[in-house]
C-alpha cells in the first residue's frame, strides 16, 4: 500500500511528542493507550489475559444498550491536520463498522462538558484488517480529537498528521532553540533511502534509544552517498549543529556533510530534486561511532535558511540531528 503525502507530515499524536489518550468511553478488551503506540500493531495468537484475547490497538467490549464508543486524544502539540490513518490490523471480527472523527480546541488536558466538539470526518464505513487514510483540508488549529466508533470494537492505531503549530510572535528573535526540532514544527521531507529506521527521528525529541529510534540507510553496494532532505520549523540562522550517531557503532557514516537555502516555491519533489546544488552550511566531516558530535567554528557565514540536506557518506545511521540558531522575521 502507497501512504499519501500527509503521512510525510508529523504525526501529532505520537507520545514521544506528549500525546495521550485521556480518555475512552470503555477499553474493557484492550487498553486505550495503545491507539497511538508508535510501533505498527501486531498480532500474537496464543496471548490472552484476565479479559479476554489481548489485542494491539483500543477495543471496547459488545454494546448492549443504545449509543458509541469514543475515544479523546490529547494532542503532543496543537497543529492544523491535513490527513489521518484510522488502522484496523487484526481486527477481523471485532472492529467497527464506520467511524467519525471530532476536534476542539481546549486548555485542560481533558476536556470538560463546556467544550465545543466540531466534526472534521462524517461517519464513514471501516473494513476489518484494513488501513483507512482520510485527506482533510482545513487550515485550523486543534488540541483535541475525539474518535467515534460505531457502535463499538477495535482500532489497532490512530494516526493524525499535521503541522505543528507555534505563535513565532510571541517567542520573539533572540531565544536559540534547534530550529529543526520536531516539538517546534520541523519535518522530514524525502531522503534516498529509510530501510532500517524512518526519517522523522532524526528530529525527534531526546536521545535516541537504540538504533531503531534513528535514521538508518540499508548498506550501499553502488557508487554515491546517501542523504536526507529536511524543513526547518521557521527561517533562521543556525549557530551550532550536532550530528549524534548514540548507538550506531559499526554502522555509522564515514563522513557527513549539510546544505541549506532558505524559502523556496516548489512540492517537495522538485525540492529533492534541487537540493543538490544548495549552498554548503557545514562541509564535509569526519564521524565516529556511537557519538555526539558538535559543530560551530565549521559553519559557513549564510543568509536565513528553511531547508537542509543532510548528506552521509557512503551510508549508515544517525540518531539524531539539532540544528540550533535564531528564527528570523525573513
Amino acid at each position: 500500500m502507497t501512504a499519501p503525502e500527509f503521512t510525510r507530515l508529523t504525526d501529532l499524536a505520537q507520545p514521544r511528542l506528549g500525546a495521550k489518550v485521556v480518555y475512552a468511553t470503555d477499553d474493557f478488551f484492550a487498553e486505550k493507550s495503545r491507539l497511538i503506540a508508535p510501533a505498527d500493531p501486531v498480532f500474537i495468537p496464543d496471548k490472552y489475559d484476565d479479559h479476554g484475547k489481548w489485542m494491539d490497538g483500543w477495543e471496547s467490549r459488545r454494546k448492549r444498550i443504545p449509543g458509541h464508543d469514543y475515544c479523546i486524544v490529547k494532542l503532543g502539540r496543537p497543529g492544523m491536520i491535513a490527513g489521518l490513518e484510522i488502522d484496523t490490523r487484526h481486527f477481523t471480527g471485532n472492529y467497527p463498522p464506520a467511524a467519525s472523527i471530532d476536534v476542539c480546541c481546549s486548555p485542560l488536558e481533558t476536556p470538560d462538558d463546556n467544550v465545543v466538539w466540531e466534526n472534521l470526518v462524517d461517519r464513514t464505513d471501516l473494513n476489518g484488517h484494513d488501513r483507512r487514510f482520510i485527506n482533510i483540508e482545513d487550515d485550523r488549529v486543534w488540541t483535541h480529537v475525539r474518535l467515534n466508533i460505531f457502535p463499538d470494537g477495535g482500532v489497532a492505531r490512530l494516526r493524525i498528521y499535521g503541522r505543528v503549530h507555534i505563535d513565532w510572535a510571541d517567542r520573539g528573535t533572540e531565544e536559540i532553540i534547534d530550529i529543526a526540532a520536531m516539538e517546534f514544527g520541523g519535518r522530514g521531507v524525502a531522503c534516498n533511502d529509510e530501510h532500517f529506521g524512518k526519517l522523522s527521528n532524526l528530529i525527534a525529541p531526546g536521545k535516541g534509544v537504540n538504533m531503531g529510534d534513528g535514521w538508518e540507510t540499508r548498506r550501499r553496494r553502488e557508487p554515491g552517498h546517501d542523504w536526507a532532505l529536511l524543513e526547518l520549523a521557521h527561517m533562521g540562522v543556525i549557530e551550532k549543529i550536532i550530528v549524534d550517531t548514540a548507538h550506531f557503532k559499526g554502522n555509522y557514516p564515514d563522513r557527513c556533510s549539510i546544505q541549506a537555502i532558505g524559502n523556496v516555491s516548489c512540492d517537495d519533489k522538485m525540492l529533492a530534486e534541487q537540493a543538490e546544488h544548495w549552498p554548503v552550511l557545514l562541509p564535509e566531516q569526519k564521524l565516529e561511532a556511537d557519538r555526539e558530535h558538535q559543530f560551530s567554528t565549521e559553519i559557513t557565514a549564510h543568509e536565513p535558511v528553511r531547508f537542509i540536506r543532510l548528506n552521509i557518506f557512503p551510508d549508515g545511521g544517525v540518531s539524531r540531528l539539532r540544528l540550533f540558531g535564531r528564527v528570523t522575521n525573513g
